[in-house]
């Protein structure tokens, strides 16, 4: 396990600037120092004693973790009103404390975050002893409050806490964001708060230090027990015994409910931009695993509602593995368990919020295997319990976000209908509310990630109605931000998938305005963003899909242009991340279908151009079969790929010198093109070379005008259209 509790909002070196004393070699004589106004004295009282009685269990004493080596107490800690000799120069007497400490604890309230003294002591450890560290333990306030118009007054970190230090001990303007221990009853609670705090300075996880408290604290319980049997003629004994065994189990119960919590909440998000899928899966099967133990009947609302949070982490991660049926069944019971709590809690938004995220996930199954008209119900129930939870909390940003979710999930089930302009619509009003939202969060990374998707999906609405330069427009914009996020954010994998898309995207927007030269660059770009992603979690299917396609758009323009052993490389490689994808899960339809024929037809066009016109006659019939064998999951769609692999056949044998097959295969091809139809740029460019095949120039000039219009001037259609060959 990752270490939960450790901060790491210090960086290593010495202190220097015009503040700082020259370095100098110093003891550590204390274990920490403990920063507080004194406002908060009574908390501090506690603690101070708290961790001066804390005793590090046994299994843990005297093993090498990155903190040193675990001592059995963690004493002394520096107060200053119970240490602080008589100085003639008490700020001296801070700062040697300051430089003896090994750690520094700052108790973190409003009154803390006024105090100049809390705050000089926060910067002096941080300019002396940048290779300390610093523990944050809230009591009352918001982190960050300062940020917020007109919510400053609840600002509980003062200053220096906020701001990261560098390698030489000077404040930077770069936000720290400690992962502090909060010791309110509602939040963390003392208890597990003081674990937090323990765990950070000890260098080890969170869960082991709860784990070994738990322990100890069961073994003293098996002692009590053992006492209380052998006077057990004394009945008050036994009953004062009953009930602090009830006491302890209730608290127990309430501690590892808090991790639980925790695990769900601030550690995922910690996780999930790393991408690292056997991390994430070990927190939900520890969750998971807890609540296994425990009678499903008595949880409590919470209770009941982080057991669904863990199964719905493990339904997504088997989802991004390729295993579909594991995933729908965990989404399914996770599915149950809101639907519980919302019949509990009817309008609690948190509750429908639970709720709405499994609605979607069971109807994301359906839209992955094409089957829209289910995934539409789903995601319409979707956008209503998203409206449900603004009716309820209007101001709320997470249920607005929510609600530009269910936005854009409506509008690419209008893309696959190929509604284009009702999706684009859809797309624009979701760019709008997360517009709005991304500028009254700016750091927010959910709000972030909102602004790139529905740029995005707006981009891929507008390519498809055949409006290129505005697609070109909202991918340009999508890049700038990502460029700019990736460049604060480097290590954030989602941010990089989406850095993948995007130039593949640009890649062939730019190849359709007829710049190949530019084309080949975005697309080059994003293979590189491709085999990182793919290097640094193969297991992951979202990842792996996108990478394919990425790959086999790279060897479009690279056939485009010429380069044909290129182009079979990049195809090679797109083909062999599909295959892997169908082995993991046949029923994925984008998998099964999609991605064989794209394979298939591109390889059969790799054949012509390398001069084996009898390879693309048998590739270009596989491509028939499949697009056959699939064509009743979507009849539009159907049909439109039965089309293109008839004619991919009859230029295939045409290529072979057998003319009169080939107009069959064309005529044929005509045949089958759905009439009425919306089409994208490159349909329509195939279907205008198909009607040059056979002889209806009225109809392809026709055509030809409307791409014309549309400023498509892909090299590969410009040379079909001109030399006749495809």
């Amino acid at each position: 396990m990752p270490k939960l509790a450790r901060v790491q909002e210090w960086d290593r070196g010495r202190g220097s600037g015009p503040d700082s004393r020259p370095a100098r070699a110093h003891s550590l004589k204390y274990y920490a120092f403990l920063s507080y106004s004194h406002a908060d004295e009574a908390t501090a009282d506690w603690l101070h004693e708290a961790l001066e009685r804390f005793r590090t269990p046994s299994a843990l004493a005297g093993r090498l973790t990155d903190n040193g080596v675990i001592p059995r107490r963690l004493t002394p800690v520096f107060r200053d009103r119970h240490e602080l000799p008589a100085s003639a120069d008490l700020a001296d007497g801070i700062r040697d404390a300051l430089d003896g400490s090994r750690f520094l604890i700052v108790l973190c309230s409003p009154t803390a975050a006024a105090s100049h003294w809390v705050n000089a002591e926060i910067d002096m450890f941080k300019r002396h002893r940048p290779d300390g560290c610093v523990l944050v333990a809230i009591l009352d306030g918001k982190p960050f409050a300062s940020e917020i118009p007109g919510r400053e007054a609840e600002e509980c970190f003062p200053p220096a806490l906020r701001h990261r230090y560098d390698r030489r001990g000077r404040p930077t303007a770069r936000r720290a964001e400690p992962l502090a221990a909060d010791l309110r009853d509602d939040h963390d609670g003392r208890r597990l708060g003081l674990l937090k705090l323990v765990a950070g300075m000890l260098g080890v996880g969170l869960d082991e230090i709860v784990q070994r408290e738990t322990l100890r604290r069961q073994r003293r319980l098996a002692i009590v027990a053992a006492a209380s049997l052998a006077g057990m003629a004394l009945t008050s004994t036994l009953s004062v015994f009953a009930l602090q065994s009830r006491n302890e189990a209730r608290d127990q119960r309430k501690e590892a409910e808090s991790l639980v919590g925790f695990m769900l909440g601030d550690l995922r998000s910690k996780l999930e931009p790393l991408g690292r899928l056997d991390v994430l899966d070990s927190v939900g099967q520890r969750a998971l695993a807890y609540y296994q133990s425990q009678d499903k009947g008595s949880l409590s609302d919470d209770s009941l509602a982080q057991r669904s949070k863990a199964l719905t982490l493990m339904g997504e991660i088997a989802n991004t593995r390729g295993n579909l049926d594991t995933a729908l069944r965990l989404y399914r019971e996770a599915l149950a368990g809101t639907a519980e709590a919302l019949r509990r809690a009817p309008n609690n938004p948190q509750r429908l919020f639970d709720h709405a995220q499994n609605v979607y996930w069971v109807g994301y199954i359906d839209w992955q295997r094409g089957r829209l008209d289910r995934a539409e119900s789903a995601f319409r129930e979707y956008q209503q319990l998203a409206a449900q939870m603004i009716a309820l909390e209007p101001n709320q940003p997470k249920w607005r976000l929510e609600a530009k979710y269910a936005d854009s999930t409506l509008g690419t089930v209008l893309v696959d209908q190929r509604r284009f302009s009702d999706a684009a619509s859809a797309f624009q009003k979701s760019l709008s509310a997360s517009e709005v939202l991304a500028a009254s969060a700016p750091d927010n990374r959910n709000n972030q990630v909102a602004l790139l998707e529905a740029l995005a999906w707006l981009s891929e609405a507008r390519e498809k109605e055949g409006r290129l330069e505005d697609a070109l427009a909202q991918r340009e914009r999508q890049i700038a931000i990502l460029d700019r996020l990736i460049a604060a954010h480097g290590g954030d994998a989602e941010y990089r998938r989406k850095a993948m898309s995007a130039h593949t995207a640009m890649g062939r927007l730019l190849a359709s305005r007829g710049d190949l030269t530019a084309g080949l660059k975005e697309a080059r770009l994003a293979n590189m963003y491709a085999d990182q992603l793919v290097a640094s979690e193969p297991n992951n299917t979202e990842w792996m899909e996108f990478a394919a396609v990425s790959k086999l758009e790279f060897g479009d323009l690279l056939l485009a242009a010429k380069v044909v052993e290129a182009s079979a490389s990049a195809v090679r490689s797109g083909c062999d991340m599909a295959a892997r994808l169908i082995a993991k899960d046949s029923s994925v339809l984008s998998w099964r279908d999609g991605l064989r024929r794209s394979c298939l037809r591109r390889r059969a066009e790799i054949a012509l151009a390398r001069g084996a016109p009898e390879e693309a006659v048998a590739l270009s019939r596989q491509m028939l079969n499949v697009a056959k064998a699939n064509q009743n999951a979507s009849p539009i769609d159907g049909a439109i790929a039965v089309a293109s692999a008839d004619q991919l056949v009859g230029d295939a044998l045409q290529a072979s010198g057998n003319s009169q097959s080939a107009r069959q295969s064309w005529r044929t091809a005509a045949d089958e093109w759905p009439k009425g139809a919306m089409l994208t740029p490159y349909e329509l460019g195939r279907f205008a070379i198909l009607m040059q095949r056979i002889g209806n120039l009225g109809e392809g000039a026709r055509i030809k005008d409307r791409l014309a219009g549309m400023g498509y001037r892909h090299p590969q259609y410009l040379r079909s259209i001109t030399e006749g060959v495809s």
